[in-house]
C-alpha cells in the first residue's frame, strides 16, 4: 500500500525520488517504502537510509517535526558523498512531512527531486495532504489488525473453554473409571486391560490440558518467565529460565517466544528423555536472544537435509515473520540447542 502510494505521488508531481520512515515509540525506526532513490542511497541494502540518524528523523522524535518542512542538507546524502557509495541523482536536498493521524504519528514522507533545494508552499501544502491520506490509512490498517487480535484471542478464549467443558471432562471421567476397574476386577488380564486404558486416557488428559494451555496461556500476565514455568510445572518438566536485561517486550514479540517455549518444552517433554530445560533470555537496545538448551538424546540435525516437523518449522515461521534469526543445534548424546534472535 505504501509502495502504491509513493509510486502515484511521484508520478503526479514534480517530486522524482521519495521514501517512508515508521518511527516507533522508542524511537527506532525502519524503511517501509521508497521509490527510485539513487544508488547511493540503495546500495547495501539501503544501509544508509535503515542505519543512522539524520536531522528529521531527530526531530521527529523530539516532537517537533509537526509539519512538512524543507530539508537544508540531507545528512544521509552527505554521508553517502563523503564515503564515494556513487551518484546521488544530483540530489541534496529533500523535503520531509510526519505521516499523522488525530494525535498519533507514525513516522515520515521524505521526497526530493535533481537540482531541487527549495519547495515551495504549495508543494509543502500538498505534501501535508498526502501524508494525511496515507496517515489515516494506516490508522485504519492499525484498527483492523487490533480488531482481528481481540477476535482471535477471543475464538482461543471460547475453544479453550468448550474443550475444557467437554473433552477434558469426558477424559478424566475415563480415567477414574478405568481406575476403578482396575480395583475392582479380580481378573489380571481385566486389570491389565483397565491399567492401560488409564495410561491411555491420562496421557491424553495430559495432551489435552497442554493444547487449552497453549490456546489460553495462564501466566503470560505475569512475564515469559512465570509462563514458562507454569507450562513446565504443569507438563512435570523442571525449567529453568534466566533473564539477563530485563524490559519490557513488545506484546508480538513476547507472544512469539512463548509459543517458541512452549513447543519447546512439549519436544523436550516427548523426545529428549530429560525432565530438564534451560531458558535464557537476553535483552539490548534493539535485540532479544532466547536460548533454549536440554541435556537429553539429541539427533542429527542437517539443515539442508532435515526435514522439519511441524513444531520446529512453526518456530522458523514466527521467527521469520519478525525478520529474525532461529539456530538449531542437535547431535546424538548431547542434547538439542536452539538460539532464537528477533530485533525490536
Amino acid at each position: 500500500m505504501l509502495s502504491c502510494a509513493l509510486q502515484v505521488l511521484l508520478k503526479g508531481t514534480e517530486f522524482t525520488t521519495g521514501w517512508i520512515f515508521f518511527i516507533d515509540e522508542e524511537g527506532g525506526h525502519s524503511l517501509e517504502a521508497y521509490h527510485n532513490i539513487p544508488s547511493s542511497l540503495s546500495d547495501d541494502g539501503c544501509c544508509l537510509l535503515k542505519n543512522g540518524g539524520c536531522w528529521c528523523v531527530n526531530r521527529f522524535r523530539s516532537g517537533k517535526l509537526t509539519m512538512a518542512s524543507n530539508i537544508i542538507e540531507c545528512q544521509r546524502i552527505e554521508k553517502s558523498i563523503a564515503e564515494n557509495k556513487g551518484d546521488t541523482g544530483n540530489i541534496e536536498y529533500h523535503a520531509t512531512v510526519p505521516l499523522q493521524s488525530g494525535n498519533e504519528s507514525f513516522g515520515l514522507l521524505n521526497v526530493a527531486a535533481p537540482g531541487k533545494n527549495h519547495f515551495h508552499e504549495h508543494e509543502l501544502a500538498l505534501l501535508e495532504s498526502v501524508a494525511f491520506q496515507i496517515g489515516s490509512a494506516i490508522k485504519r490498517i492499525v484498527l483492523t489488525k487490533k480488531e482481528q487480535e481481540i477476535a482471535l484471542m477471543q475464538e482461543r478464549n471460547r475453544l479453550a473453554r468448550d474443550l475444557h467443558d467437554s473433552v477434558n471432562q469426558l477424559l478424566f471421567s475415563l480415567t477414574l473409571t478405568a481406575r476403578g476397574g482396575t480395583l475392582l476386577s479380580g481378573d489380571e488380564q481385566v486389570k491389565e486391560t483397565f491399567s492401560t486404558i488409564q495410561g491411555l486416557a491420562q496421557e491424553a488428559l495430559t495432551e489435552m490440558r497442554a493444547l487449552i494451555w497453549q490456546l489460553k496461556p495462564h501466566g503470560l500476565e505475569n512475564g515469559l518467565s512465570e509462563a514458562l514455568n507454569g507450562y513446565g510445572e504443569m507438563l512435570g518438566m523442571d525449567v529453568e529460565v534466566k533473564v539477563d536485561g530485563v524490559v519490557a517486550l513488545p506484546s508480538k514479540i513476547e507472544e512469539a517466544l512463548w509459543r517458541i517455549g512452549q513447543e519447546a518444552i512439549n519436544n523436550a517433554k516427548k523426545h529428549s528423555g530429560e525432565e530438564a530445560i534451560y531458558f535464557q533470555l537476553n535483552t539490548s537496545p534493539n535485540l532479544v536472544t532466547l536460548k533454549i538448551k536440554d541435556g537429553g538424546c539429541g539427533f542429527h540435525y542437517n539443515p539442508v537435509q532435515f526435514i522439519p516437523s511441524m513444531g520446529i518449522k512453526g518456530m522458523q515461521e514466527r521467527v521469520n515473520q519478525l525478520e529474525g534469526r532461529f539456530q538449531l543445534k542437535s547431535e546424538p548424546g548431547e542434547g538439542t540447542e536452539i538460539v532464537v534472535k528477533i530485533p525490536y
